[in-house]
């Protein structure tokens, strides 16, 4: 007679690995099904895209005006409320940045790891690191050039970073 044989079939999670360490995420919140503003939300439309120009002169990014929104105001999702995006008011008022904030984020990231590349010259896993920051750079650059956000003739080199930020 022969012997059993049992096979076991691992669950793996679903989602895309990291770039660089082959882990796979899989944590994080996730939103409703249903894009509904919610009924306990007392603040009309005016008043939180004046809000949200308020933050936006006051030097918030797109990401850290949703946080306080969500927050201090009690506002969950701008877009069930406004039906538009927070960078898409910021854009009807003409308050845009030229660089979108995902790629000024990275730029901000590699600035900070030139300087400590520069005091402590024998870091090798942060010269690496810096070389990851600066290839994910260009590789956002690449899609924002195709999809029209920054301009073709768009360049990123590590010597004049600080000009991009300011």
């Amino acid at each position: 007679m022969p012997g059993i044989i049992y096979v076991f079939f691992l669950s793996l999670p679903k989602t895309m690995a990291r770039m660089y360490s082959r882990r796979k995420g899989v944590s994080g919140s996730k939103r409703p099904a249903k894009r509904v503003n919610p009924s306990w939300v007392t603040y009309d439309i005016k008043t939180v895209e004046q809000v949200i120009c308020k933050l936006n002169k006051a030097g918030k990014t797109t990401s850290e005006i949703g946080i306080v929104l969500r927050d201090n105001y009690g506002v969950p999702d701008t877009k069930a409320l406004t039906k538009k995006t927070i960078t898409a008011i910021l854009k009807d008022n003409n308050m845009v940045s030229s660089i979108p904030e995902d790629l000024k984020a990275l730029i901000i990231r590699d600035i900070a790891v030139m300087k400590h590349v520069e005091i402590n010259k024998h870091d090798q896993p942060a010269k690496r690191g810096q070389i990851l920051i600066e290839s994910k750079i260009k590789r956002l650059a690449k899609y924002y050039k195709r999809t029209g956000k920054l301009p073709q003739d768009w360049k990123y080199e590590g010597a004049k970073a600080k000009s991009f930020v300011e």
